[in-house]
C-alpha cells in the first residue's frame, strides 16, 4: 500500500453526499477545515482557536492516521474553562425551570440534527480516529441517534415514590439532577448547559476530575487512567464517578458451536475497530476437539481482511489511532513471538506509511503469556485451547478485568452455566458486540464501576431526595 503526498479524501456536499476532492492540510475548503477553528463551546457559544480569552494555550496536533501527517491543530484549553458550567445549573436557571417533556424534545431535536448531518459527522469521525467510514456512518452515528431518542423518552418518566412511613407524615422521594457532569457530550442546549473542553488528559481531563464545581465524572478509557480519575475525584469534592475501563474479554467456543458462525463472530469480536474496543474478544478459548479446524478457518478469514484507506467502502480495517498505540501493538506482537506463542498470520506493518498493522493471529497461547494477560487494544487475536466447562470458566475469570465475555454453543444449558459463572458485566451468547441504548453496559473488577445506558444508567446521573411533611392526620 502506497500513499501519495496529497491524500484523496471525500468531501461532503450540502446535500450530505460524498464528493471526492483533493485536500491539502488547512487549505481545504470543505466544512472540516472550518471546524478546525471552532474548538470549544462555552456558555452556548463557539469560541475560535484564536479567541483572545484562550490566553497562551498549547496547540495540539491531530494526526492523519493514513499518512502520519497532521490534519489540523487544536488548542489545549486553559484550566479556567472548566469553571464555566455551574451557572447553568443554579436554582432558577432556564434549564432547571424547563419542563421535563421539553428536555426530551431537545434531545429529539439533537438526534434530528445528527441524522441530518450524518455523512459529515461520520467523515469527521473517520478522519479523527482512522476507523472505516462505512462503520462510522452505519454504526457509530446511528447508535448516537438511538441513544438520544431512548433517553428523550425517559425525560418525563423518571418518577419518585410515596412511602408509607409511621406517624402523621406524608413522605415521598424525587429524583434530582446530580449537577455538573464532566464527560464527552453533544451540543446545542441552553447557555452553559453544554460546555465542550477539548484537550489532553493532563489538562482538560485532570481539570474536570479535580474541579470542586464538577459533581460527577464519566470516563471511558484505560484502567490506569481510571485510577487517576478516581483519585482526583476523591481528593477534591468526592464527586461521583462512572468508569468504563479496560478488558481482556474471554470468547469461549464450545465443540458443538456452529463453526461458521463462531469463526466469523470471533473475527468480528477481535478485529472490529482495528481491535481498539475495550470489550474486544481478545482471549479466544476453543475446545480441544475443534481447535485445529477453528484456528485454520480463523487464519483463512484474517488473511482475507481488507486493510487500507478508511474512506474506501470495501475497507474493513483502517489505521490505528496514533503512533504510540501503533508501536505498543507491535511491541506486544514481539512479546508473543518471544514467549513462545505460534504466529499463524500477520505480525507486521501493513503499509509503508501510516499506522496500519496486519491482522494477526497467535495460536498455542498460554494463560501466563503477556499477550494473554494484558490489554493489547489492537488487531491481534490470541487463541487458547481448553478441555472442560469447569476449566474454561476458571481460566476465563483469571484476570483483573471483567468487562465482557461470550459463549458459542448450541446447548442453552451449557450457555447458562458458563454465563452464570463468568465475572463479567456483559455476556453474549452466540453473538458478539450487540449493544442497545436500552441495555446497561459496564464492568466488574478493574474494568470499572457503575453502568451506562438503559434505566440503570440513569441512576448514575441523579440524586434521590426524601421529602417528609408533617400532616394533621394521616388517612392511608
Amino acid at each position: 500500500m502506497r500513499w501519495q503526498n496529497t491524500c484523496l479524501l471525500p468531501a461532503v456536499t450540502s446535500e450530505g453526499a460524498l464528493k471526492p476532492e483533493l485536500l491539502q492540510g488547512r487549505q481545504a475548503t470543505s466544512r472540516r477545515a472550518v471546524l478546525a477553528d471552532f474548538v470549544l463551546l462555552g456558555s452556548g457559544h463557539l469560541l475560535r482557536s484564536y479567541d483572545a480569552s484562550y490566553g497562551a494555550c498549547q496547540n495540539l496536533p491531530t494526526a492523519r492516521r493514513c499518512s502520519g501527517l497532521s490534519i489540523f491543530r487544536r488548542r489545549n484549553p486553559c484550566s479556567e474553562r472548566t469553571s464555566r458550567p455551574q451557572d447553568a445549573f443554579r436554582l432558577g436557571s432556564p434549564w432547571r425551570r424547563m419542563d421535563a417533556s421539553d428536555r426530551g424534545l431537545l434531545l429529539n431535536r439533537l438526534a434530528d440534527r445528527i441524522e441530518r448531518d450524518a455523512a459529515y459527522l461520520a467523515e469527521l469521525e473517520t478522519l479523527d480516529n482512522g476507523k472505516p467510514y462505512a462503520v462510522s456512518y452505519s454504526v457509530d452515528v446511528p447508535m448516537v441517534v438511538k441513544c438520544l431518542r431512548y433517553y428523550a423518552g425517559w425525560a418525563d418518566k423518571w418518577e419518585g415514590k410515596t412511602i408509607p412511613i409511621d406517624g402523621d407524615f406524608f413522605c415521598y422521594t424525587r429524583h434530582e439532577p446530580i449537577g455538573v457532569c464532566g464527560q464527552i457530550i453533544p451540543v446545542g442546549f441552553p447557555a452553559g448547559v453544554v460546555n465542550i473542553i477539548p484537550g489532553m488528559g493532563p489538562s482538560a481531563g485532570a481539570a474536570i476530575a479535580s474541579h470542586m464545581g464538577v459533581d460527577k465524572v464519566a470516563f471511558t478509557g484505560s484502567t490506569e487512567v481510571g485510577h487517576l480519575i478516581q483519585q482526583a475525584s476523591g481528593s477534591s469534592n468526592l464527586k461521583k464517578v462512572t468508569l468504563e475501563l479496560g478488558g481482556k474479554s474471554p470468547n469461549i467456543i464450545m465443540s458443538d458451536a456452529n463453526m461458521e458462525d463462531a469463526v466469523e463472530q470471533s473475527h468480528f469480536a477481535l478485529f472490529f475497530n482495528q481491535g481498539q474496543c475495550c470489550c474486544a474478544g481478545s482471549r479466544t478459548y476453543v475446545q480441544e476437539s475443534i481447535y485445529n479446524e477453528f484456528v485454520e478457518r480463523s487464519v483463512e478469514r484474517a488473511k482475507k481482511r481488507v486493510v487500507g484507506d478508511p474512506f474506501n467502502l470495501s475497507t474493513e480495517q483502517g489505521p490505528q489511532v496514533d503512533e504510540e498505540q501503533f508501536q505498543k501493538i507491535l511491541g506486544y506482537i514481539s512479546s508473543g513471538k518471544r514467549e513462545g506463542a505460534k504466529l499463524m498470520c500477520g505480525g507486521g506493518v501493513a503499509a509503508d506509511r501510516g499506522y496500519f498493522i496486519q491482522p494477526t493471529i497467535f495460536g498455542d497461547v498460554q494463560d501466563g503469556m503477556t499477550i494473554a494477560r494484558e490489554e493489547i487494544f489492537g488487531p491481534v487475536m490470541q487463541i487458547l485451547k481448553f478441555k472442560t466447562l469447569e476449566e474454561v470458566v476458571e481460566r476465563a475469570n483469571d484476570t483483573k478485568y471483567g468487562l465482557a465475555a461470550a459463549v458459542f454453543t448450541k446447548d442453552i444449558d451449557k450457555a447458562n452455566y458458563i454465563s452464570n459463572g463468568l465475572r463479567a458485566g456483559t455476556v453474549w451468547i452466540n453473538c458478539y458486540d450487540v449493544f442497545g441504548a436500552q441495555a446497561p453496559f459496564g464492568g466488574y473488577k478493574a474494568s470499572g464501576n457503575g453502568r451506562e445506558l438503559g434505566e440503570y444508567g440513569l441512576d448514575n446521573y441523579t440524586e434521590v431526595k426524601t421529602v417528609t411533611i408533617k400532616v394533621p392526620q394521616k388517612n392511608s
